[in-house]
Order: structure tokens, then C-alpha cells, then sequence
């Protein structure tokens, strides 16, 4: 069985060593030569100095040498981080700052565009480029060895340190709702038990053929690798642009499970499946919000041979609850009930247990509960707190997630969700923060106040938009606001519409009534400046 995170490649090569393990687009490996490489990384990874419990962060698209780097860093008893490859530089330096990463693995032109930012990266000490051949040449970097992956590989190798499954094994980054990122430290043990889980669930076996195409620092995204390594199925890595690519590579790789956030399966429900790209699909799923039920009609049509599963999960304890295909029909708004091996309770403030139909804050406890956000004790204080429920005279309380999120419980024990306690906005599968989005704005110098709040929207699950008053009492200057936003922040995080206002809001403790704004936009998406088309 396996423990830790890199015991989900190792176990598999052991008993089937050429079973197909990964592929990316011209390039697959089988689990005996994937294993090779993850200990090869790991052993350069300790031959480099890498202490135990060093942060190394994966910069990267999907590619095979991102999966070796993951858990390869994992292998050697460090703490991968994996990062989104869509945020801007000045955001993945945050990230490489925030949790002193040591090692950082990406491509060249990537490094070219964090360069200017590294220098709020003291501890970084070594680059790995995956698409160098040879010596690298000057970056700008000095005191920094950067290294081509084959020149890395080649270091003389020491042997990993000692993992145990408590141990750390990954920083997820996250938005907070009060700033930057915050990274969601989780164990060996919270992913193996992850993997167990939902591959228990979606019955995984080695005959599943799954599709990444999820970002794989997005836990969903992570938690395809895990599924299908514990398997000892193939896991198919995607990037695409358009959503009909998914399909072709459905139909090419015979895929017989792919997850989604609800905006990908929007645009998948409008293309066509022809039957040779749905007859291999056993199963879809969604997580990151809620599926309207006419795209989930639209897939059952399309998919008639694949059963849908409704996802809900935490990064912060990495999976939680799911509808099972039985209950879709009768049940189709529910996110299900606790996944195996977790408890899911709905209670009142006090901790008390909610009744049925009683709306209350959902609380996650079993052995997918992180170990808190890195090096930000508060915050870990507000989410990570004792369960409800323990005996009194417990000297150690065991830890559970509190959500923030409203939920409800129907007669039969499902759950519904209700909405945010915080104000987080849900946009495409992401969480993001209001105060990142306003920062740039009160960067751009083309606002004396702003606001960012979500907005109800079909697709999306929630549209980002942002209520802003121009400077000096003047007007809003829409166009160059749009523009800063898309030079500075992500697609996902870029206001829908940007909406000029000679003053906003205020509650009566005088600060910007986010709540009034959400209420008053909600009925009238749509109007306003397009700011991401």
C-alpha cells in the first residue's frame, strides 16, 4: 500500500513495470522508466544541497519533466510547489518569496520574464531549465546556479532523506480573501489518502485512460495524477486552446475519465462529440462550482455511455464531498455527501450540529486535512480549528477545516451549498481574492477607490467585476483600467465589466459596502465595459 506521495509511481512500477503511466502529446512513459526519472531527479535534488523540507518549485506547462519534478521533489523529503503557469511574474515571485523556495524548475523564457522580480528571492539558490540542452549561458541570476535539466540530472546523486507520511509534501497556492495568495501545506499522508478516495469512488482501475486537463497547481487538477498513479492507470496531459482539442484527444487517447471546472464543460457541451470521442468516456466530472443543469444536460446527451459525478472540494483539506450518478436525477443542485474516509458536519457558530434544511457552516475532518497555511498563523488559526464535537478531556483535539462556506443538509443527509461567508469570489474554478484585483487597480493611479465583487454569471459560476470612482473626481478611464489588468493579473482574475461610479458605497462603519454592490449587480450583468474581450 502505498504511504507516501512518490510510492504511487514507485508501487505501480514495481508490480507492472511497462504499463503506460503518462503521456504528452509525442512523449510517454511507462511506470518503470517514469519511477527512473523520479528517483534520478530526486537524487540530484539532494546532490544539489536540497535540505529536507526545501520548497522546489515547478514553473512549468503540462510536460513530462513537470510530473518528474513534482514528485521528484516529493521522493527527495522536500516540498513541491506547483505553479499555475498563467500568473504573471510579479505573482509567481510572490509565491517563490512567500515560502523561501530553494529550486525552481522552468523553462527559459519564463526565467527571462521573472528575472527582474527574483530579487525578492534570497533563498533562491538553483535553477533547473527543462528546455536547455547544454551549459546555459548568463541570465541575469547571480549566485544562482542555473542549469540545464540534463546538466542537473547528471549531478552526483545522495540519497533522498527520510520521508514520513506526516511529512510536508506540497504548497498549494490559493486566494485569500484579505490579499496575496496563501499557500495550503499538506502531507504525504493528506494526498495519498486523496488519491485513495476519489479513486475509490470513481472506481479507477488500470484499464482508465484520464485526461489532465486541469492546471495541475489546482488541487483537482494535482488530485488526476494522484487518481490515476494510484491506479496504475494512464493519465493523458493536456493544455489546449480550444475546447474541441479536448474532444480529438479524447477520441485519439480512447479516454475514459476527465474532469472539468463548470466553464470548461460550458464549452464543452457546445461542441460536437462525435461517437468515437464519447464511446471510450466512463465517467465526467465537475468541481469548482456548480453545473447548470442545462450544460449537464446537454453532456449526458452527448456522453449517454458516461456516468456524471458532482464534485465539491477544499484545497485546504484537498476533496470533500461528491453526488453519486444515482442521486443526479433526484438530486441535481446537491454536492452529495462526504467522500470515503472524511466526515462532513454542517454547524452553527457555537459548533452545535445544524437540523436538516438548517443553513450552517460546513466542517471537514478525517485524514485530508491539511497542516495549515505556510507561515501564516492567523489565518490557519481562522480555517484549522478543533472539531466539533470531541470529548472534553481529549489533551490533543484533533484539527478540521471550517469552511466559510453556507451549506445545508436535506432529510436524507445531502448537501446543498448555500454560498461564501467571506467574500471570495468563485470565478472559473478559482478562488479570487477582491483586494488582488483592487490592488491593481490602485496601482494603475486610475482610481481613488475601487471594489472588486463577484456577480452571478451562467458560465463562469461568478463573473469578477469592478466598481471604481476615477481619480481627482473626474471620470473613469475604462479602457487603460482594462488594459493594466490584463498586463498585470491572469485572464481568470480580470474583471468582466468595469463599472465607473462617482463614490461607492459605504456600511455604516464607514467601509465599501462589498454586500450592497453584489445585490445590486446581480440581476443586471452585462451592462458596463467589457474589460476581457
Amino acid at each position: 500500500m502505498s504511504d507516501l506521495l512518490h510510492h504511487l509511481i514507485l508501487h505501480t512500477a514495481g508490480r507492472a513495470p511497462s504499463a503506460p503511466a503518462l503521456r504528452c502529446r509525442d512523449t510517454a512513459l511507462d511506470y518503470g522508466t517514469l519511477a527512473r526519472q523520479v528517483g534520478l531527479f530526486a537524487g540530484a535534488l539532494a546532490g544539489a544541497g536540497a535540505g529536507r523540507g526545501d520548497r522546489v518549485a515547478v514553473y512549468l506547462d503540462k510536460r513530462p519533466e513537470t510530473v518528474v519534478a513534482l514528485f521528484g521533489a516529493a521522493m527527495a523529503g522536500c516540498v513541491m510547489v506547483p505553479v499555475n503557469p498563467v500568473l504573471k511574474p510579479a505573482q509567481v515571485a510572490h509565491i517563490l518569496a512567500d515560502c523561501g523556495v530553494r529550486v525552481l524548475v522552468t523553462a527559459r523564457g519564463r526565467l527571462d520574464a521573472l528575472v527582474p522580480e527574483l530579487g525578492r528571492c534570497p533563498g533562491l539558490d538553483v535553477v533547473v531549465l527543462v528546455d536547455a540542452a547544454g551549459s546555459v549561458e548568463e541570465t541575469g541570476l547571480p549566485g544562482v546556479a542555473v542549469l540545464s535539466w540534463a546538466e542537473f540530472l547528471d549531478l552526483p546523486p545522495l540519497p533522498p532523506h527520510r520521508v514520513i507520511d506526516t511529512d510536508m509534501a506540497a504548497i498549494f497556492y490559493t486566494s485569500g480573501s484579505t490579499g496575496r495568495p496563501k499557500g495550503v501545506v499538506l502531507s504525504h499522508r493528506n494526498l495519498v489518502a486523496g488519491a485513495r478516495s476519489v479513486a475509490q469512488y470513481l472506481r479507477n482501475d488500470p484499464s482508465d485512460r484520464i485526461l489532465a486537463a486541469l492546471p495541475l497547481s489546482f488541487d483537482a487538477g494535482f488530485s488526476q495524477l494522484t487518481t490515476g498513479f494510484h491506479a496504475g492507470a494512464l493519465v493523458v496531459l493536456a493544455d489546449y486552446l480550444h475546447p474541441a482539442e479536448l474532444v480529438r484527444l479524447c477520441a485519439r487517447e480512447r479516454i475514459t475519465g476527465l474532469t472539468g471546472v463548470a466553464p470548461l464543460w460550458v464549452q464543452l457541451a457546445g461542441v460536437r462529440w462525435p461517437a468515437e470521442a464519447a464511446a471510450s468516456l466512463r465517467y465526467f466530472a465537475n468541481t469548482g462550482g456548480h453545473l447548470p443543469r442545462p450544460i449537464l444536460q446537454t453532456l449526458r446527451a452527448a456522453l449517454p455511455g458516461a456516468q456524471p459525478f458532482l464534485m465539491y472540494g477544499l484545497t485546504e483539506a484537498f476533496r470533500s464531498t461528491y453526488l453519486d450518478p444515482a442521486e443526479v436525477d433526484r438530486r441535481i443542485d446537491s454536492i452529495g455527501k462526504a467522500i470515503p474516509n472524511a466526515e462532513i458536519l454542517v454547524v452553527r457558530p457555537d459548533g452545535s450540529p445544524c437540523a436538516p434544511g438548517e443553513e450552517g457552516e460546513l466542517v471537514h475532518r478525517g485524514a485530508l486535512v491539511g497542516l495549515g497555511y505556510w507561515n501564516d498563523p492567523e489565518r490557519t488559526a481562522e480555517r484549522y480549528r478543533p472539531a466539533p464535537g470531541q470529548p472534553a478531556g481529549l489533551p490533543l483535539p484533533e484539527m478540521a477545516v471550517w469552511s466559510g462556506d453556507i451549506v445545508r443538509t436535506d432529510a436524507d443527509g445531502f448537501l446543498y451549498f448555500v454560498g461564501r461567508r467571506d467574500e471570495m469570489i468563485k470565478t472559473s474554478g478559482y478562488r479570487v481574492s477582491p483586494t488582488e484585483v483592487e490592488d491593481v487597480a490602485y496601482g494603475s493611479g486610475l482610481v481613488a477607490e475601487a471594489a472588486a465583487v463577484g456577480v452571478p454569471h451562467a458560465t463562469l459560476g461568478q463573473a469578477v467585476v469592478l466598481v471604481a470612482a476615477g481619480r481627482d473626481g473626474g471620470p473613469l478611464e475604462e479602457a487603460a483600467l482594462a488594459q493594466a489588468f490584463r498586463a498585470a493579473l491572469p485572464a481568470y482574475m480580470v474583471p468582466r465589466l468595469i463599472l465607473g461610479r462617482p463614490s461607492l458605497p459605504r456600511s455604516p462603519n464607514g467601509k465599501i459596502d462589498r454586500k450592497a454592490l453584489s445585490s445590486e449587480l446581480a440581476g443586471s450583468f452585462g451592462t458596463g465595459t467589457e474589460a476581457a474581450a
